[in-house]
């Protein structure tokens, strides 16, 4: 075993992996080389949903040189009779010598049936190459098949200071192109783009993939207990992008919601006994919808709400290098706080880079006791 030439090839299957993120619904998005004598006879992806898996892909084009060959896989080989027959047993089939697994299956189907139904038939399985990288691409789908829940990636665009706009509530622009261009990528990778109606109403947003390339339209989610959207919005333009849902409250009023529906909105009450919609109940809803990733970007008030109910999965953070002041401009987080700073939210893993001259600065939260 060459552990250099594992990696190499592993990362060869990630990049193919990267390449499909966002176009899997919530399915993992996967990558698979194979390679005999030194050369690659074999590549493929998970292009989308009940369609071949990257293993299949792979297999049909190395043909016959499958035999004795290594396969290198993102994901481990799923092993049960889904949309598609188990990528395992068809490992098998072709005589493939060796699979090398970068990451288990979370998926309870799965969680290492796969590895071990290749091991019973005498195939050498090494695993954990590039493990961490393969986790991370699929860190929606490792929650999602868990838990039922969406993964929820926060991104905001603030000024050093934090303001998210002005005290007048001017917002265009606080970053640059480059980094827009970024936010735009951000939704096409993601099922579901959500804000409140505080945002709907002060920036009247498409919420649209806009791309140099054709882009996937994320289901856009809006927050609004009262519903107050007006029947002007952009988010309610027939010519926009994808569906739109109103997440509201159990009783609010049926008129509104008859002019809605009618604009193309699909109203959707979340139960609840509050005032506000409840969002933890509403991320059970979207998850019911098989929405597997949401990218929240919300004002300070949702923002602060998700943060509080440990809704929060990811931040990705754009700061402008900028100051804006003002004791009345939005920030990022609206919300009561924490009394001491040992129970502040702590973001770990974190990552930092330049756009130019805007930072990004990506975490996961860590959340106290």
């Amino acid at each position: 075993m060459d552990v250099l030439n594992d990696e190499y090839y592993m990362g060869l299957a990630l990049e193919l992996a990267r390449g499909t993120n966002g176009q899997t619904g919530i399915n993992p998005a996967v990558g698979c080389v194979i390679v005999k004598q030194g050369r690659i006879v074999g590549i493929g992806a998970h292009l989308r949903r009940g369609t071949a898996h990257a293993e299949v892909h792979a297999l049909d084009m190395a043909g016959g040189e499958a035999e004795g060959a290594t396969a290198y896989v993102t994901l481990e080989p799923c092993s049960h009779y889904g949309r598609t027959p188990p990528c395992a047993e068809r490992l098998v089939r072709e005589k493939v010598a060796r699979v090398v697994v970068a990451a288990s299956d979370p998926n309870p189907r799965v969680a290492g049936r796969g590895i071990a139904l290749l091991r019973e038939n005498g195939i050498e399985v090494t695993t954990g190459i590039r493990g961490r990288e393969a986790e991370e691409l699929n860190e929606a789908f490792n929650k999602y098949i868990v838990t039922g829940l969406p993964f929820v990636t926060l991104k905001t665009a603030s000024t050093l200071d934090g303001r998210i706009a002005s005290r007048t509530g001017d917002s265009r622009w606080i970053t640059n192109p480059r980094s827009r261009e970024y936010v735009h990528l951000l939704r096409h990778r993601h099922q579901a783009v959500m804000v409140g109606i505080g945002t709907a109403l002060a920036d009247d947003p498409a919420l649209t993939a806009r791309l140099a390339v054709p882009a996937l339209q994320p289901v856009r989610v809006v927050v609004d207990s009262a519903l107050r959207l007006p029947p002007q919005a952009r988010l309610l333009d027939p010519a926009g992008g994808g569906p739109l849902l109103v997440l509201t409250r159990e009783g609010a009023d049926p008129e509104r919601a008859r002019e809605l529906t009618a604009l193309g909105a699909e109203v959707v009450p979340i139960p609840g006994d509050g005032p506000q919609v409840d969002l933890t109940a509403a991320m059970r809803e979207l998850g019911r919808r098989e929405i597997g990733s949401v990218l929240l970007e919300g004002g300070g008030r949702l923002n602060g709400a998700m943060l509080e109910r440990r809704l929060i999965d990811k931040l990705v953070l754009f700061f402008a290098p900028k100051i804006i002041g003002g004791t009345t401009a939005p920030a990022s987080f609206a919300f009561d706080g924490f009394e001491r700073m040992e129970e502040a939210v702590r973001l770990t893993r974190t990552r930092v880079e330049l756009i130019e001259e805007d930072i990004c600065l990506t975490g996961y939260p860590e959340y106290g006791s």
